[in-house]
């Protein structure tokens, strides 16, 4: 169906990647039906924000600015299942949607090491500020996980006074940083006061007025508090039965397109899109937003629309630490130093492919200059 002919589009998740592609499908000349689904009862908000500045009290830096799409918005309700022949959406009150179009955003959900409620996340606005409460009593924390969330979690309870282990595989961020960048941040952390333990966690489990973390090793961890910052699992279970996942992944074209259909597309965390480094899924603020624009522009021009040109943008911040990166991570070797140290200022690495990667690191430069000097490597 060319987009021309459609009337009624729905939007399957209320996050910024459905946000985004509402917002493209209005700009983009859409006056039909447009229904988003969204399964927490917020409106959208910044996710980023949870892990960062929520935790240190600043209350409303997870807000967006109201939606100007004007969809009809049904809020705290799930897809349950997905009939892409019958063009039909089936929600978890019992109702059903029928499409012309549908955007596929339900984005993704933390994976866990089967704790219970004893084993906190910080996914959405209830986890952060449930998180939040809990240390105001400055409880003993163990955070799970050693990549950017695991990092920013503890570094917002090292500020609220806790003592903080954080157990990784390995070095904390070597993974998704590299040698280099993991070695700044890591320093700076345990200079303040953060234990790092790299043997890996194996489970968490209740022990009444603690909290156990039983490590590889066979060793076991007690703290007030745990918190698995672990990676995501992509929300594709109401996918199961529609023929779209292949080998369990929602995977889409250059144009966001799902199994070659045209009134079917994906963004988001949930997609995983080709890459200069294969398919991939790559849970990003930008990412997703970048996304959703191109999926959404592909159901209302088909083959005219652009397709996607992806430029990756990474940030985080914790421990007194900004660390902006333009370009593909993680980055190996040694920096050249464009401006600044080699542990404060803006870094650059050039890689074999001829593509290079900017990063500052406490260092203010605005965004289309850092990604002018990853071009510039």
């Amino acid at each position: 169906m060319s987009g021309a002919a459609m009337r009624r589009i729905v939007i399957v998740g209320n996050g910024i990647a459905g946000v985004t592609a509402a917002d493209t499908l209005r700009a983009g000349g859409f006056t039909g039906e447009l229904t988003v689904v969204g399964a927490e009862r917020h409106a959208a908000y910044s996710r980023p924000a949870l892990s960062k500045a929520l935790l240190r009290d600043e209350l409303s830096a997870h807000e967006l600015p109201a939606p100007g799409h004007g969809a009809t918005e049904l809020l705290g309700v799930s897809a349950v299942s997905l009939d892409p022949e019958q063009r039909r959406v089936a929600l978890s009150d019992g109702r059903g949607l029928a499409y012309d179009g549908l955007v596929i955003a339900s984005g993704a959900r933390p994976r866990t090491l089967g704790g219970g409620e004893r084993e906190r996340c910080v996914r959405t606005i209830e986890d952060a500020l449930a998180l939040r409460s809990a240390l105001a009593e400055s409880p003993s924390v163990v955070v799970i996980g050693g990549g950017p969330l695991g990092m920013e979690v503890a570094s917002g309870c090292l500020e609220q006074g806790c003592e903080v282990t954080l157990v990784s595989e390995g070095q904390p961020l070597v993974a998704v940083l590299g040698e280099h960048l993991a070695g700044v941040l890591t320093d700076t952390a345990t200079a303040q006061g953060l234990k790092v333990v790299t043997t890996g966690a194996a489970g968490v489990t209740d022990a009444g007025d603690v909290v156990q973390v039983q490590l590889r090793d066979g060793a076991v961890l007690e703290a007030g508090l745990v918190v698995s910052a672990i990676g995501d699992v992509p929300n594709t279970e109401w996918l199961a039965d529609s023929g779209l996942l292949v080998d369990g992944v929602l995977a889409v074209d250059s144009r966001g397109r799902v199994g070659g259909r045209s009134d079917v597309v994906a963004a988001g965390d949930v997609a995983a899109f080709p890459t200069a480094y294969g398919l991939r899924r790559v849970p990003l603020w930008t990412s997703a937003i970048d996304q959703s624009r191109v999926a959404a522009t592909t159901l209302l021009q088909g083959d005219d629309a652009p397709e996607l040109t992806f430029s990756p943008y990474f940030w985080t911040e914790g421990f007194g630490l900004t660390v902006k990166a333009c370009g593909w991570l993680p980055v190996v070797g040694e920096p050249e130093v464009v401006d600044g140290e080699p542990h404060s200022g803006l870094l650059r690495w050039r890689h074999e492919d001829g593509s290079g990667t900017a990063v500052a690191v406490n260092y203010r430069i605005p965004i289309p200059r850092l990604r002018r000097a990853a071009r510039e490597a």
